[in-house]
């Protein structure tokens, strides 16, 4: 986001500061069970920073759009 965009964008939040939640705090008699999440994690598993962090994980980036796969058969009928 350039940079005199984000600046306006936050001129402008905090310009209707009253309008916009910023947390669930801030929305008073709602639910706590609606906006918290807890993840079970299971037992003995090692972090995946600690992954990352090793060289164990890799960022993999796709095209925005991918095709599915069609096979097409040979001609000796083995796709």
């Amino acid at each position: 986001m350039p940079s005199n965009l984000r600046q306006r964008l936050v001129e402008i939040l905090n310009e209707y500061v009253d309008i916009f939640v910023w947390s669930y705090r801030d929305m008073p008699g709602l639910d706590t069970a609606i906006v918290e999440h807890r993840l079970p994690l299971i037992p003995n598993t090692v972090p995946a920073e600690k992954q990352w962090n090793v060289g164990f994980l890799a960022v993999a980036e796709y095209p925005q759009w991918v095709a599915n796969i069609v096979p097409i058969p040979k001609k000796d009928g083995k796709a």
